[in-house]
């Protein structure tokens, strides 16, 4: 494997890491520095994508000289804080872990009705914690939780926006043809009732993973019960405007064993969105000539390859993406061979050596000062001029100063006012 991370707790206890990203493997390692002879203890080896199974981060806090060091029990013992992802749902936990024995204690574990999660553990029993706790309709504010006493409430943040309050949230499931469980968050617009209202005009908002099992490729590890409302140039302002979204729709690229996932990427990533669309248009929420596909960095890379290579949306919202593989010939995302290694996957997974097949309206946008490695605004500008050259449906709207992230008040409102603009024009056709 190869070296990761140290996590420095005292003389006698360190904590190494190792992981191989080919095999999605991570290890675990107990050391006593100040015996070279002792040998290292392994705690763990797990498939690091797999949510389930994951145990939790150790708990730190500020060492002597101002570096972070593992919270540590009089006895030696680690405190991990987990994220508590199940079947079941997410329940965060603090578990007290004794490395000698490996035996686990859980001390806390979040309730079902609310989403809470330790932020602090304040001394080296763990009898007194804070946390942080909210729910769909209240914003997360911290506690101070002492062993035998009643909550004490520390902060009283309100609702920022609370138009977005009566929003319907919920995690839905649905099956692609092979059988593999996807999930997505959809939202609705405030008392839309789809039963007397009708189904709305959608958007999906996508950011595939690559995967080397099933098992992990169909975990659920997005929480119902959290408090969400848009921040920048979220997807989530689309609902002011009668849309229907489903966010973060899963659409996980596997390859098991010796398998490379962008060997089949083209056919998991379509058999993904016909799911989703599927499911959308059976639910009664949307109609299959009203809806929009859009992503950021390499959702706007899937975005352009789905209207590519399917007819299943009607528009594309590509914001800040890669299109053309050959510049970015030493591996991309988590394709880690190069592209004189694997040319022909290079170029099938390019929508630039594709533009003659995007026959739906896409809206580009790039920050002008892009610096993130892949994402050159050259690779916006080429596909552009392609489709334009190509007779193709296209809009550039390049935003000055701005990187891979959008920051200002101006470049936030333009995107978002770009966003709806086209999607009145080709989705709701207002």
């Amino acid at each position: 494997m190869r070296y990761s991370s140290l996590v420095w707790g005292n003389d006698s206890t360190a904590l190494g890491y190792e992981a191989l990203y080919n095999t999605r493997q991570i290890r675990t390692w107990k050391l006593t520095p100040n015996d070279v002879t002792t040998a290292p203890q392994l705690l763990e080896e797990r498939n690091f994508q797999d949510a389930y199974s994951h145990p939790g981060a150790p708990v730190m806090m500020q060492g002597s000289y101002g570096w972070q060091t593992l919270r540590l029990s009089a006895q030696g013992d680690v405190y991990l804080n987990g994220r508590g992802a199940s079947p079941d749902g997410i329940y965060p936990f603090l578990d007290k872990f004794n490395l000698a024995s490996g035996d686990k204690e859980r001390l806390w574990q979040s309730s079902a009705e609310k989403f809470s999660r330790v932020s602090k553990v304040l001394d080296a029993e763990a009898t007194q914690l804070i946390i942080r706790t909210q729910s769909k309709t209240e914003p997360g504010n911290y506690w101070l939780h002492k062993q035998g006493e009643a909550a004490t409430a520390l902060t009283d943040f309100r609702d920022p926006l609370p138009w977005y309050k009566d929003v319907h949230k919920e995690i839905v499931r649905y099956q692609r043809s092979d059988g593999l469980t996807l999930s997505g968050t959809l939202y609705l617009p405030p008392n839309h009732d789809l039963e007397k209202d009708g189904p709305l005009p959608t958007l999906l908002w996508v950011y595939p993973e690559e995967h080397k099992s099933r098992d992990t490729a169909s975990q659920v590890t997005r929480a119902e019960n959290t408090f969400g409302r848009p921040g920048r140039s979220s997807a989530m302002f689309l609902l002011t405007q009668g849309y229907a979204l489903l966010s973060g729709a899963s659409m996980p690229i596997i390859g098991e064993d010796e398998e490379e996932p962008n060997d089949t990427y083209i056919e998991q990533l379509i058999d993904s969105a016909e799911a989703a669309v599927d499911y959308l248009v059976d639910r009664g929420v949307s109609e299959r000539d009203r809806m929009a596909i859009g992503g950021h960095s390499y959702g706007a890379f899937t975005t352009a390859y789905l209207l590519a290579h399917t007819d299943l949306f009607s528009a594309g919202i590509a914001r800040s993406g890669a299109y053309n593989r050959s510049l970015t010939p030493f591996g991309f995302q988590g394709e880690q061979r190069n592209y004189w290694d694997a040319t022909a996957t290079y170029n099938r997974m390019s929508p630039f050596t594709n533009a003659d097949k995007i026959n739906h309206p896409l809206l580009l946008i790039h920050g002008a000062a892009d610096n993130n490695s892949g994402t050159y605004p050259i690779q916006t500008e080429r596909l552009y001029e392609a489709m334009k050259g190509l007779g193709g449906t296209a809009r550039y709207v390049s935003l000055p100063y701005e990187e891979h992230g959008y920051r200002s008040r101006e470049a936030v409102g333009h995107v978002l006012w770009e966003m709806v603009q086209w999607l009145n024009t080709y989705v709701k056709r207002s």
